[in-house]
């Protein structure tokens, strides 16, 4: 089973911009469809973004769509969540998970895990 490791979260002022990083080990990431979600307080986790085993396809929540952008790589086990003009709603911590790609339409590949999260916080 695939071990997920996120970094790259922390404190930014609204509109700024953020790349997360979700570092893979145990096993290899090309095998899995990969997603991003976040979780705020007091609220339900939900999708950010998804991607396909080759990256080819991604996957995005409507309201997540012209903001947030995941892409991999998978000759360096990583995946990774570009987030642009943050605002104080997204705050919330971010979970990497290997994912089955059939549940967003991303093709093959079926997977199960998730990674501690990591903590954003958007504030002035």
């Amino acid at each position: 089973q695939v071990h997920l490791v996120e970094s790259g979260g922390g404190l930014v002022q609204p509109g700024a911009s953020l790349k997360l990083s979700c570092a893979a080990s145990g096993s290899t990431l090309s095998g899995c469809p990969m997603a991003w979600f976040r979780q705020a307080s007091g609220k339900d986790r939900e999708l950010v973004g998804a991607i396909s085993m080759s990256g080819k396809s991604t996957y995005y929540l409507d309201s997540m769509k012209g903001r947030f952008f995941i892409s991999r790589d998978n000759a360096k086990n990583m995946v990774y969540l570009q987030m642009n003009t943050l605002e104080s709603q997204d705050t919330a911590v971010y979970y990497c998970a290997a994912i089955r790609g059939e549940d967003y339409g991303l093709g093959p590949g079926e997977c199960d895990s998730w990674g501690q999260g990591t903590q954003v916080t958007v504030s002035s």
